[in-house]
């Protein structure tokens, strides 16, 4: 091994400097340079995919087709969010805030993999007593599930060439470090180094590999973001700690589709799927309340019914506020501003409060609709029907737009009772095509959304 080296390396995004500096020049974050002890190995490295000397060029058409071969983990709401099962040397990382069930889910997940292929759970930050407790408190303890306690890569891969499981989990790769780096656990080499030996090696062997990833004040994961683009499946835990309910989405999937969103409860026996995620969104109001409405959106591949709540008072300040929980705040300073322009109500002395029940975050733009609606509601203190949903976009111009999928969000409302639908004229059902026991108001202006709003 050449001279040790020291480098300054940023946390953010883990580029290497040769001196130390208050901001980071590739990604301009401020105070993230750390300093670190590198040594320069003149050992061969191994491609992440196969052996070296085993590269070779091929023409596409030559490439052999294979099915990916999918283990279910039988976790419902885990298996969606994965694309279907388990992946066979693929790697996913988890991450969320602590103590949101990251450890839990996938003791559970391995749990029951072991029933029927070799699992080991690779802990660097609890003892192996401390496992043991959690999976008795689960009522796992006789599931045949393999625990080791180590924290250096090269002991784990040597031990796991020699067991051989189909599924590891190591927990956390912060904790992991390898001998070739001088620097501590957690810098930024060592999280990089040590997760590229247990990529190579999951995808040499076919071994599906778990990552679990601290996260930051902000919500992302710790480390450099160049660990997200190593694995193939990045999942983030969202949610309040101290609420029951876990929502897991895909952020980044190889084999399946991103942005699906799976849903837990969490309880004594640990975390549990929701079949009907749409109920536990819905408060059912016993009498109509202002400034409460539900519109669809649509998380991954299934409609969700959402409960969308507003709130408008008089403010006593120049500068009103504008409260959004859940929602993009600037996409609600825009609506606000054309409500006012193309329907002549202005709100810009009131102070405005938006909160999406249950602790999802919309990511699309299908709720413009009833948050004007529930602004409008809770403005005039004038209640909408139980019955009634709406979704659709709100252009700049006063138009109301289509969104994708509107046949299935009218099928998922009418399966829980609703009986009113204002919804996009093109969202509308073609001739011949009606659903059971819904009425569909069609509108293509906003001027029409707060008229047909005022005659219900």
């Amino acid at each position: 091994m050449a001279k040790a080296k020291i480098q300054y390396s940023c946390t953010s995004c883990g580029a290497s400097h040769s001196k130390w500096a208050g901001q980071c020049s590739d990604c301009g974050e401020w105070n993230t340079m750390s300093e670190t002890i590198t040594a320069i190995s003149t050992n061969n490295r191994q491609g992440f995919a196969g052996k070296k000397g085993h590269a070779k060029i091929q023409a596409l058409e030559d490439i052999e087709m294979h099915a990916e071969m999918r283990t279910a983990t039988r976790i419902s709401e885990l298996d969606r969010v994965l694309g279907g099962g388990l992946v066979h040397g693929s790697v996913t990382l988890i991450g969320g805030d602590p103590g949101i069930g990251k450890s839990t889910l996938l003791t559970q997940t391995l749990a029951s993999l072991s029933e029927t292929l070799p699992c080991l759970y690779v802990t660097g930050e609890e003892s192996l007593q401390q496992v043991s407790l959690r999976a008795h408190r689960l009522g796992l303890e006789h599931k045949g599930l393999k625990l080791l306690s180590e924290t250096c890569v090269e002991n784990i891969i040597t031990l796991a060439s020699e067991q051989l499981p189909k599924v590891i989990v190591i927990d956390s790769i912060q904790t992991i470090y390898t001998e070739a780096l001088q620097s501590a656990p957690g810098a930024v080499a060592q999280v990089r180094e040590s997760a590229a030996q247990l990529v190579r090696f999951a995808k040499q062997t076919g071994t599906a590999l778990f990552l679990v990833g601290h996260v930051t004040k902000e919500g992302t994961l710790a480390g450099p973001r160049v660990l997200e683009h190593m694995v193939d499946t990045v999942l983030y835990f969202e949610g309040d700690p101290g609420e029951r309910y876990r929502m897991i989405r895909a952020i980044k999937n190889r084999f399946g589709a991103v942005n699906e969103l799976g849903i837990f409860a969490m309880t004594d026996e640990g975390l549990k799927t929701v079949s009907n995620p749409s109920a536990i969104f819905l408060s059912r109001h016993e009498q109509p309340v202002p400034g409460s409405i539900i519109t669809v959106t649509r998380e991954g591949s299934r409609p969700l019914l959402i409960e969308l709540q507003a709130l408008v008072d008089d403010s006593h300040s120049n500068n009103p506020r504008r409260v959004c929980l859940g929602l993009d705040p600037n996409r609600l300073n825009m609506l606000l501003a054309v409500m006012h322009r193309h329907a002549g109500i202005a709100m810009f002395d009131q102070d405005v409060f938006i909160n999406i029940v249950g602790g999802v975050r919309l990511t699309e733009t299908s709720a413009d609709t009833a948050l004007m609606l529930a602004a409008l509601s809770s403005f005039r203190d004038k209640p909408l029907p139980n019955d009634v949903f709406t979704f659709g976009e709100v252009g700049l111009a006063g138009e109301i737009r289509p969104v994708p999928n509107g046949q299935e969000r009218l099928r998922e409302a009418a399966k829980h009772g609703f009986n009113s639908a204002i919804i996009p004229k093109a969202n509308k059902p073609r001739k011949g095509e009606t659903i059971e026991g819904l009425n569909i108001i069609a509108i293509q202006r906003v001027s029409e959304l707060i008229e047909t709003a005022i005659s219900l």
